[in-house]
């Protein structure tokens, strides 16, 4: 059984479902107003590791990841393009897929958009009015009432107190209290608006997660997931909303109360994916250290991306340098040759199959670790090589494959990963024929030339009874 690290009670919980023929995780997608960044690949790439890994694990699971198709930037960025909203935003989101598709992640079983919704959204904010948690101000906002929920800051242990002391005085006559948020935003001029009882206008940023996952899951589910940057206050945000709105009272069996509102009984199990960092600093396009999907992917192979990304813990910070991902891809490589030199044979993966399965399985039900899992397939890869075992060939293969790598013929993946500079295929393919000729003609300064000019390009030649293979890196 899988233990999962829960942000709400800080501590490693076992993974019980509320109910295992319907395990139910929703993660915070995207904002399309832009391609995605490395940030957005984590997200991305993490949160598939753990759908994936729950599958293996035997569980039913309904993956729910929502797209934000309207909001200030949206509205901002178009403008400025000259283009629809809708227009933007169907680019954008197909971008974000050939992206997704590219790291090897999984689409997600349902992907609702906000704009899809909005009747959702008013419905719910109607109930948090009736539930005194939100209140209509004069100029056609409808804000939440934050001191009204008293279990407020749990998720990210943040007290009201502190809060209020830390928040900069906003000049905004219409709210009660400096750290109510809006759910509802008067229209504006030339903006897109959806009509409502309290007047033309869009929704918030917050109310939208809590009314998508409402609507497909109902208001209690297994596992909400996310990137730590919206622990506060998206998620803190979330939970005000759905169970002010669900009206969740103690008394449920749960054990997270506080004041008589029960915070559990909305999401069983918050999962924070960590921060990327540049070189150290948290990436930012203020300090030019921001790097979107397809700029990595122009210089390093998607799945050195993804292992990459797999090779770190879920929680810890990552960070991003072309070192690192020099030394990702090295590390693939070397995974890649194992199964190169050492065809694989069909394998069943079982967590009691050897020694190796078993160690795999525990480090991946421990809280999702990948950093002892990658060790495991390193050791396989290792012992595969020493005994030319197809079977633990197959293993590596199997395993490797539970979090998505190691599917792709080895010599696709070994002679892959141009870069924008490097030498094609077809060229790699010509030189060494033209170097196989040379031999031909026993003219061996020519032969060793075109190794080197090979090599130079980071081209590897293997002379072999079958001819020569060759491998990049």
């Amino acid at each position: 059984m899988p233990t999962i690290y829960n942000t709400l009670t800080r501590q490693k919980e076992p993974f019980a479902p509320i109910d295992p023929k319907n395990v139910r995780m929703y993660v915070c997608g995207m904002t399309v107003y832009d391609y995605c960044h490395l940030g957005h690949a984590r997200v991305m790439v993490v949160f598939d590791m753990i759908a994936r890994w729950l599958r293996e694990c035997g569980y039913p699971l309904t993956y729910v990841r929502n797209i934000t198709d309207i909001d200030d930037k949206i509205i901002a960025r178009a403008a400025e393009n000259g283009e629809t909203i809708g227009e933007l935003t169907a680019r954008f989101i197909q971008a974000m897929h050939e992206d997704a598709d590219a790291l090897g992640v999984l689409r997600p079983d349902v992907e609702p958009k906000a704009t899809e919704n909005i009747p959702q959204m008013i419905a719910m904010i109607e109930a948090l009015i009736r539930n005194g948690k939100a209140y209509p101000a004069a100029n056609g906002d409808v804000y939440y009432a934050v001191r009204e929920f008293a279990a407020y800051g749990q998720l990210s242990g943040k007290s009201l107190d502190d809060l209020r002391a830390g928040e900069r005085v906003e000049v905004d006559g219409f709210k009660r209290d400096p750290l109510d948020f809006v759910l509802w935003k008067a229209a504006k001029a030339g903006e897109p608006a959806w009509e409502s009882p309290w007047g033309n206008g869009r929704p918030g940023w917050h109310i939208e997660c809590s009314a998508m996952s409402d609507n497909l899951f109902g208001d209690t589910f297994d596992i909400h997931g996310g990137g730590a940057d919206l622990q506060f206050p998206h998620h803190e945000n979330e939970i005000a909303q759905s169970v002010g709105a669900s009206g969740h009272v103690c008394g449920h069996g749960h054990a997270h109360t506080h004041h008589g509102q029960s915070i559990a009984s909305h999401v069983k199990y918050w999962l924070h994916n960590g921060f990327i960092r540049v070189d150290g600093e948290k990436m930012s396009k203020s300090l030019g250290n921001f790097f979107t999907i397809r700029d990595v992917l122009k210089q390093y192979d998607p799945e050195v991306v993804r292992f990459f990304i797999l090779r770190a813990h879920y929680r810890s910070p990552l960070n991003y340098s072309d070192a690192h991902l020099d030394d990702a891809k090295n590390a693939l490589t070397r995974l890649y040759n194992t199964l190169a030199n050492v065809p694989p044979v069909e394998f069943q993966v079982a967590s009691e199959a050897n020694d190796y399965t078993r160690r795999f399985f525990a480090a991946m039900n421990d809280d999702f670790d990948t950093v002892q899992a990658v060790a495991v397939l390193f050791e396989l890869a290792g012992e595969a090589n020493k005994t030319r075992s197809a079977e633990l060939a197959g293993c590596l293969k199997a395993l490797a494959g539970t979090i998505g790598l190691l599917q792709r013929n080895p010599t696709e993946f070994l002679q892959g990963g141009a870069t924008a500079n490097g030498l094609s295929n077809e060229e790699i393919e010509a030189l060494i024929a033209r170097r196989k000729q040379a031999r031909a003609d026993k003219n061996w300064a020519e032969s060793d030339r075109i190794r080197d000019l090979l090599a130079e390009q980071g081209i590897t030649l293997r002379d072999g009874a079958d001819g020569t293979s060759w491998t990049r890196g």
